[in-house]
This record gives C-alpha cells, structure tokens and sequence, in this order.
C-alpha cells in the first residue's frame, strides 16, 4: 500500500506538471496571441514574465521534487487567481468548465502539498535515501 501511495502521487503530479509545462511552452512560442488575451482582460504584458515563471519552473518542480512544497502552494494559488480573472463567464460552457478546472487543480495541488507538509510522502520520491 506505501508502494501504491508514494508513486501514485508522483504520478500524480506528472500529470500535472505536463499541463503546466505544456501552457509554459504554448505562451513562449505565442507571447504575441498570449499578450493579446491578457489585454482583453486588462491585464499588462508585463505580468507575463512571472506567469511564466511560475508555470515553467512550478511544471519542473513538481517533477523534480525541488522546491516542491512550496511549488504546489504557488500553483494552487496561480490556478486560482486564473480561475477568477479570465474564467468567470458562467455562461458560456467552455467557460465553466475552465473555471471548475483550474479549482479543480488548485484543490488537488492543495491536497498533495498538505499531505507532505504533514510529513505523509517525501517530496522527492524519485529515488530512495
């Protein structure tokens, strides 16, 4: 069962962390179109380095395990914010499944990062000690 917990969470975050690799690299080759969508959400372009940055580097830790406890807080709190600022027309369906995604994510980064700041999986499984 400790087999099942340990790599199911690194799994886990795998997984994610493609999701945030992917959008890191889909901004970088796009930062025109990328820039043109914050602005429709008068957002300045100057926010797209740290978006970036969490994105890019949040991806890699959660792979890595480096800096991870502190990655998945971020991230949470990224998906978030990202919920809140450009998904919020309920409206449209495409929307809403947008929002309920990014809190979606923000709650199971949540959960992972509390399970090991309460010590119940080592944020480096990759490889034993």
């Amino acid at each position: 069962m400790e087999s099942l917990n340990r790599y199911g969470i690194v799994a886990g975050r795998i997984l994610i962390a493609v999701l945030f690799l992917h959008e890191s690299w889909f901004k970088i080759t796009h930062l025109d179109l990328t820039i043109a969508y914050m602005a429709q959400y008068g957002l300045p372009a100057i926010l797209l380095p740290g978006a970036l940055f969490v994105e890019l580097f949040g991806g890699l830790s959660l792979i890595s395990g480096v800096g991870l406890r502190y990655a998945e807080f971020i991230l949470a709190l990224f998906c978030a914010s990202t919920a809140l600022i450009f998904h919020m027309n309920w409206t449209d369906p495409n929307q809403l499944l947008h929002f309920e995604k990014d809190f979606a994510l923000a709650g199971a980064l949540l959960i992972i990062a509390a399970r090991e700041w309460a010590g119940a999986t080592s944020p480096t499984p990759f490889y034993e000690t």
